[in-house]
């Protein structure tokens, strides 16, 4: 079975999966099934395609630029997306343990490139280096788990494979230019309560 898939730009997270899925039900695309960067439809057995016409890709492709998307039609784009999404599975899946490989190693393996090959393109697109993308990817990470304030510096450190709580605190400044435990601070004066508005 023959499948038509499109890559999408911007998809980080599952809410943005979540809202490109409440996007192809609205357009009545139930078959399609759609993935952190993608979205597929199969052809049935018969070889019947059942995937969109030109003119619902269009307004598709409208409707994902009001959320934020676009679609990617090259080679090049759909490569660097998909850069994007092992790097951000490989943050947001961490299980405590450096992987054994490290990033070069992981990228190389899994999208078949020489990582100089990866990184030249990667580069001249975003602007900036895949490991500066890579820790981006990891301070967001962080303090988002700060704002939830459910885990310590110390098992946040740990969680996301970082050598000590100094160099994750470490990176944190360099990145935001705060401490973590000031970033914290002026997340809670921030925060009011219901009681208070």
């Amino acid at each position: 079975m023959a499948k038509l898939v499109l890559h999408i730009k911007n998809m980080v997270c599952p809410r943005c999966v979540q809202a490109v899925e409440v996007l192809a039900k609205q357009l009545g695309w139930d078959n399609a099934q759609v993935d952190l960067g993608t979205i597929t439809w199969k052809e049935d057995t018969s070889g019947s395609s059942i995937s969109p016409d030109k003119a619902q890709l269009a307004v598709f492709s409208k409707e994902l630029q009001a959320l934020g998307f676009e679609l990617i039609d090259t080679q090049k784009g759909r490569l660097i997306e998909q850069i994007k999404k092992i790097v951000i599975s490989l943050v947001r899946n961490a299980d405590g343990e450096k992987p054994k490989e490290n990033l070069s190693q992981i990228l190389s393996g899994k999208l078949h490139y020489d990582y100089n090959h990866l990184s030249a393109i990667f580069s001249a697109a975003e602007g900036q280096t895949i490991e500066k993308y890579y820790i981006a990817q990891r301070i967001e990470f962080v303090k988002e788990l700060l704002v939830y304030d459910e885990l310590t510096l110390n098992q946040i450190a740990f969680n996301l494979g970082y050598s000590s709580t100094a160099h994750l605190s470490a990176q944190f400044k360099k990145v935001t230019g705060l401490t973590a435990s000031h970033f914290k601070q002026i997340k809670d004066k921030k925060r009011k309560f219901l009681t208070d508005l």
